[in-house]
């Protein structure tokens, strides 16, 4: 069975869901993966999230469910509890990496400095996410960070679409990369599930011509 991990490494793809309405996960989960799209993190932004990631967890078992925007312990437990098998944060909060360990789950920081590696480090992590990607200088920092920093491994996420993902994806440090172009909040709330599959499969397409063997 793979590891978590794995299977991100394998999707290549993390899309970034923000969702108004519990009663879309589901139609939009079903809708990611008709397009090659087996990864989902579904961000706390909303007051929907905690019941979105339970019923994507219950009604769609081929997609691997994380919680994204994680600020809190509590927020930690409460995604957990729901069924969330990855917890991501925008930030190097200390007290919500050792509650992910505690709970058993693949916990991803944000990043953007050599400190905050460091602090995720000491956590025993390997893999972060670097975040705002486009606004800190994108696969340039992340090229930089990765000397001094060799044994880790990066999801970036933030100004990544399928314009510029190619060039992301062939530099080895990268497990996967984020992003919300195949979802946007406006074709979610439209119902427009076939666009999102349309959208999903061109993403994968290109994942898939970068990385073959995956």
């Amino acid at each position: 069975m793979m590891t978590t991990i794995e299977k991100i490494r394998k999707c290549g793809i993390v899309p970034v869901i923000a969702l108004d309405k519990a009663e879309d996960a589901v139609p939009l989960a079903k809708a990611l993966v008709a397009g090659g799209i087996t990864v989902a993190e579904v961000t706390f932004r909303t007051s929907a999230a905690e019941e979105s990631i339970a019923r994507i967890a219950k009604e769609v078992p081929e997609m691997l469910v994380g919680a994204g925007t994680v600020l809190t312990i509590e927020q930690a437990e409460k995604a957990v509890a729901a069924g969330a098998q990855f917890i991501v944060s925008p930030g190097s909060d200390v007290d919500v990496i050792r509650k992910a360990k505690e709970l058993g789950v693949v916990m991803l920081p944000g990043v953007v400095t050599p400190t905050e590696i460091i602090i995720g480090l000491k956590e025993g992590l390997e893999i972060f996410k670097f975040f705002p990607a486009g606004n800190y200088g994108g696969l340039k920092t992340i090229k930089a960070l990765a000397g001094p920093f060799g044994q880790i491994t990066f999801i970036p996420t933030g100004g990544i679409g399928t314009a510029n993902m190619t060039e992301y994806l062939e530099f080895n440090k990268i497990e996967a990369v984020g992003g919300s172009w195949m979802c946007p909040k406006e074709l979610v709330n439209a119902g427009a599930w076939e666009e999102i599959t349309r959208l999903s499969k061109e993403a994968t397409d290109i994942f898939k011509k970068v990385r073959p063997n995956a």
